[in-house]
């Protein structure tokens, strides 16, 4: 059995009309249609709701959607898993994901990881061949798409249930791929948490996790009996042009008594991905590899996302003091004299405090959904 495994996929703007007219061979090379083609089962994270309603929730960062007709070119690439557990799925409310999931189901297309309630979207799946099962479990990071008991949305990473899901899915599986929306956005390496709870993930029946939030390709690592993917970058989602989004990885995933994955490099040409060519190709997986090694060195993990906290900590305490994003680029070339001063004694621990302690921190979101939601 072989499957091919794409990240974020997302119709936008710029190709609205080629997904419109399914003429997705003009975006998308055909090498890389040709691997996808010969797959048994091919799984990408959809990153937009479907729909042509426009109701934009109040949350933080772009809310994004396509065009139900969008599905047209979705459809070339016969996708047999589409996953929802993302942080956009949510963006257009409730009826803009019960929409897609009415399309979906038109379709004949699978989803995974949201549904109307929790109890549906923390439901994983079993994909079948020649007697072999593999079990497929969806879940994101906490954000503005998570789903609640009576309410639709995303499944939640929840440290408590989640590992509980997974060895109930190995137990009906032979294999078990966890997918994962959860990291840092462009930063290639895991964070200390984000190492930890994808290990166990492998610990409680996981042969592959993959992380899809980054858009970027981060890092890979072999552990225990299992391979966690730190990253591997978008698939198609033209709204970006930087360094981060220029290229993707494809995974084959190969399984027969055991399971293997075969690293497949890509980039961003225009408003459509072509398979790299042998340089460019090479020069993004000896990067890849690299990361990968780097992050096998004791303490390094560590070390470089403290790194990566001193260079981006000023701005979520900026956030944090209400500044908006004049004043913290203001802030940010007077070398953080505005958060110095409004976090200066005992203030910093305070709001340490209310973020790290659990029952402090659960008082905090608790009245700020309140006031995101208006009540």
């Amino acid at each position: 059995m072989d499957l091919i495994i794409g990240g974020d996929l997302a119709p936008t703007k710029s190709n609205y009309s080629v997904f419109e007219q399914g003429d997705i061979e003009s975006i998308i090379g055909e090498k890389i249609l040709n691997c996808i083609k010969n797959a048994d089962f091919r799984i990408f994270n959809l990153e937009v709701p479907l729909t042509d309603e426009l109701k934009p929730v109040r949350k933080d960062g772009p809310n994004l959607f396509a065009p139900v007709a969008t599905l047209k070119g979705i459809k070339q690439l016969n996708p047999d898993v589409l996953t929802l557990a993302n942080n956009h799925i949510l963006d257009q409310d409730e009826q803009g994901l019960r929409g897609t999931i009415t399309e979906l189901d038109k379709y004949g297309i699978k989803h995974v990881g949201a549904d109307v309630n929790l109890e549906k979207a923390s439901s994983p799946l079993v994909l079948e061949k020649d007697g072999i099962k593999v079990g497929v479990y969806a879940c994101a990071e906490y954000e503005f798409s998570i789903a609640g008991e009576k309410s639709a949305g995303a499944n939640p990473f929840d440290p408590l249930e989640s590992p509980d899901h997974i060895s109930a899915l190995r137990e009906k599986s032979d294999f078990v791929i966890v997918l994962h929306h959860g990291g840092k956005e462009h930063y290639r390496y895991p964070s200390p948490g984000l190492r930890k709870v994808c290990r166990k993930m492998v610990d409680k029946g996981a042969d592959l996790v993959v992380c899809q939030h980054s858009h970027c390709i981060g890092a890979f690592e072999k552990y225990n009996n299992g391979t966690i993917v730190y990253g591997q970058g978008n698939f198609l989602f033209d709204r970006n042009d930087n360094e981060f989004w220029k290229t993707g990885l494809l995974l084959k995933v190969s399984v027969n008594k055991n399971m293997s994955v075969e690293f497949l490099p890509f980039e961003k040409r225009g408003n459509g991905v072509e398979m790299a060519d042998n340089e460019i190709a090479k020069g993004i997986m000896d990067s890849f590899l690299k990361r990968s090694e780097q992050i096998m060195i004791p303490g390094f993990v560590e070390s470089e996302f403290e790194r990566f906290c001193d260079e981006n900590g000023q701005y979520y305490m900026a956030v944090f003091a209400g500044m908006g994003k004049i004043i913290r680029n203001v802030d940010k070339l007077a070398n953080g004299v505005f958060t110095k001063f409004l976090y200066r004694g005992r203030k910093a621990c305070n709001v340490q405090n209310h973020i790290e302690c659990e029952s402090q921190r659960e008082t905090v979101i608790g009245y700020l959904n309140k006031k995101r939601l208006g009540k």
